[in-house]
């Protein structure tokens, strides 16, 4: 009876942990609401007043001083910051058309997440339509700002949904839709360092070394299985580049690498694994295998081509290394050595 006591008083605290802590999250929602809606309140007030005007250059500064000294306690009133609170403002009230087209949906969206990120997008989106997108994104994915900014340098907005794909002929139009916005064309792989006339199994390796930052330029959602996964079909052995399972999507995602420019052969290979995951690996609550082939370029129209007759959900996409440098411009850098010399003298 004691036992049995004590198992319901440890389910009792499990509970009691998760209303708390879902208590916390609600409260840490609450509260990041609350400054938002009070920068976007100063905002306002700074704008709409208008007391630039008559104080001048000055006015910031004189701005934060008297909010600091009227309410120490509060951080967020420095010069700098009032400027962000109002061009924060300004920027989602460019005009009333602007306003009707992006709706309420985007003003609540706004309360959603943290003021550093706002003070990014702010200061890189070129508009409203590309910022809705960026805090979009931010609340589904729950991206840090790290995250935030590795996705708008690496210009997601242009590159997610563009891979070439097959998926309106092999998958209902739900699906399809989902997948397509899922993938990206190009993916940045600007984390890794390798030199030039590397081999697709190095390129593999410095993805997987990264593998953190490859699933953060992958998307949410996606789960490493594997690399060089053995599939065994006719008593022969394949071996898959990569293997990964989509958690939201609830299917297998196939992804071969190549180093060079894309080649039609490629894709009747990818389709044999697909077939073969499917097959062997996918069981009754997956959903079909989607395979993708990502290479240095290619030609759009030769990749079009060589998806149009295959019944496997396919997609082609290119990537690009920020970091690479080709040896010649190495010579000309200087050296670790060279550099803490150089450090030296200057002590």
């Amino acid at each position: 009876m004691l036992q049995k006591s004590n198992e319901q008083y440890t389910r009792w605290i499990l509970d009691l942990k998760q209303k708390i802590q879902q208590s916390q999250i609600k409260a840490a929602i609450q509260v990041n609401s609350a400054l938002i809606e009070m920068y976007w309140d100063l905002g306002k007030e700074i704008s709409e007043r208008n007391f630039e005007n008559t104080y001048g250059s000055g006015f910031f500064s004189q701005l934060s001083k008297d909010l600091r000294t009227e309410f120490p306690e509060i951080k967020g009133f420095s010069e700098s910051n009032l400027k962000y609170c109002k061009r924060f403002y300004l920027f989602y009230n460019q005009d009333n058309e602007n306003r009707h087209q992006l709706g309420d949906d985007l003003l609540e969206s706004l309360f959603l997440i943290p003021w550093r990120h706002h003070v990014e997008i702010l200061t890189k989106c070129k508009d409203t339509q590309e910022a809705h997108f960026y805090i979009k994104k931010t609340i589904e994915n729950g991206w840090s700002r790290a995250v935030l900014l590795n996705m708008i340098s690496g210009n997601l907005i242009e590159s997610q949904g563009k891979a070439i794909n097959n998926f309106s002929k092999t998958l209902p139009d739900y699906e399809s839709d989902l997948i397509r916005e899922t993938l990206k064309d190009p993916y940045i792989f600007d984390f890794i360092n390798i030199t030039e006339n590397y081999k697709e199994r190095e390129l593999e390796n410095a993805l997987t070394e990264n593998i953190s930052k490859f699933l953060i330029e992958l998307g949410n959602g996606f789960a490493f299985v594997g690399k060089q996964v053995e599939i065994s079909v006719g008593n022969q052995s394949f071996f898959i580049d990569l293997l990964f399972y989509h958690i939201k999507l609830k299917r297998y995602v196939v992804i071969e690498l190549k180093t060079g420019h894309f080649e039609p052969e490629f894709a009747g290979k990818l389709n044999f694994y697909v077939t073969a995951v499917d097959k062997q690996l996918r069981d009754e609550n997956d959903n079909a295998t989607v395979g993708m082939i990502i290479c240095k370029d290619k030609n759009e129209i030769i990749a079009e081509y060589s998806l149009t007759d295959l019944h496997k959900p396919l997609g082609i996409s290119s990537y690009e290394l920020k970091k690479v440098l080709p040896e010649n411009l190495k010579s000309h850098l200087p050296s670790i050595e060279e550099v803490e010399n150089e450090l030296k003298k200057l002590q």
